[in-house]
């Protein structure tokens, strides 16, 4: 087995992180670049996923981060991440909306109706990209939680939220962040705070998950090149009123997958709660791959299990012919799904939303795949 160490590379503002090539062998069964030597295991979870098709398709935007939910309409209204293709892909980090979308059902098609929030410009926390919405209903409140920028780098990714009565707006934001990162370099959660992912608990709290990695690894990786300190983890916060106070649990990650080797990272996580055991999802950045999706359970929201597969690479699902590396790109995302969000009714998931990249404008649309 060729193990791999990560290559990361930066502009010279940072502006649009970094990103990870990564050497691995070819796994014969499957055509991927399987990273670990443990056993691929497969969730119920799992069984009997479905490929539906793309949605929101755009000549002229990017498409990301699209998240579901059932309006009191008997819709389906999504909240997806949106920048113009004129900008490049990394406009994620610089100039990115977070438009709502309608439909009757979850195949779609969509029509997008307004924009939810976009940067506020100046001097604000989020006044320069608004990305990483995930969408919730507390109580009788719509809540949606997101990362803003600043400055066009990773170091100004904030965690944000915003309340509205309706899910057609005015969302209220909050004038500051509501997860700030630690101010010691070495801590694991310095650079920033980003990707949320919401639950309630059972005994009332609202509980957040967030990712973040260590200031000083990501700048020894960027100065050497060699890829082998930064790991993306995630750690919680928990209030008991969505005013606030975000407190943290704890100085480590509840969730994190360095013990694993081969630089495995947490991305993109959603958790729910079904059958009172707590469940996360997440885009697999190295455990087995970089194209499956990875499935966690816990009983405690804090200690969570090994994991499992929760759905395969997106060749598995749709038979696209690729159309290779986008200009703006520094490597090619082809062939995975990214922040997976997903539809539930009455608690149950029953489709999972995903960003993919390439369809008709080879840009980056939503994707929908059934839970049978």
């Amino acid at each position: 087995m060729n193990l791999s160490r990560r290559v990361f590379v930066g502009n010279s503002m940072g502006a649009f992180g970094a990103l990870s090539i990564l050497r691995s062998y070819a796994d014969s069964a499957n055509g991927l670049h399987q990273l670990s030597s443990k056993p691929i295991q497969y969730a119920d979870f799992s069984a009997g996923i479905s490929g539906v098709g793309r949605i929101l398709e755009n000549p002229n935007y990017f498409v990301w981060c699209c998240s579901p939910i059932y309006g009191p309409d008997g819709k389906v209204h999504v909240f997806y991440s949106r920048w113009r293709k004129d900008v490049g892909f990394g406009g994620w980090l610089t100039a990115c909306e977070i438009a709502h979308a309608v439909g009757d059902k979850p195949e779609g098609p969509f029509k997008t109706t307004d924009i939810a929030m976009a940067p506020r410009g100046s001097d604000w926390w989020d006044g320069g990209s608004c990305h990483n919405p995930t969408i919730h209903k507390i109580g009788d409140k719509y809540v949606l939680f997101y990362m803003g920028a600043s400055d066009g780098t990773v170091y100004s990714k904030r965690v944000g939220i915003a309340i509205s009565d309706s899910l057609f707006g005015p969302w209220q934001r909050k004038d500051a962040p509501i997860i700030l990162p630690n101010p010691d370099p070495d801590a694991w959660n310095s650079v920033c705070t980003t990707n949320p992912a919401f639950v309630q608990n059972p005994n009332g709290e609202f509980w957040l998950y967030y990712k973040s990695w260590a200031v000083n690894d990501w700048k020894y990786d960027l100065i050497h090149g060699d890829g082998i300190r930064t790991t993306r983890q995630y750690g919680l916060v928990k209030a008991t009123s969505l005013d606030g106070p975000w407190e943290k649990v704890g100085d480590k990650p509840v969730m994190d997958l360095t013990h694993v080797g081969h630089n495995a990272e947490c991305e993109d996580a959603y958790v729910w709660i079904e059958n009172g055991i707590f469940k996360m999802i997440m885009r697999d950045m190295g455990y087995w791959n970089h194209e499956y999706g990875l499935y966690f359970e816990s009983n405690d929201g804090l200690n969570w299990s090994d994991p499992k597969v929760a759905f395969k690479d997106a060749k598995h699902y749709f038979k696209e012919n690729s159309k290779g590396m986008l200009s703006s790109q520094v490597f090619n995302r082809e062939g995975r799904f990214e922040r997976p969000q997903l539809l539930l009714r009455d608690g149950k998931p029953e489709y999972i939303f995903c960003a993919f990249q390439g369809g008709k404008y080879n840009l980056s649309s939503g994707v929908v795949l059934k839970i049978n």
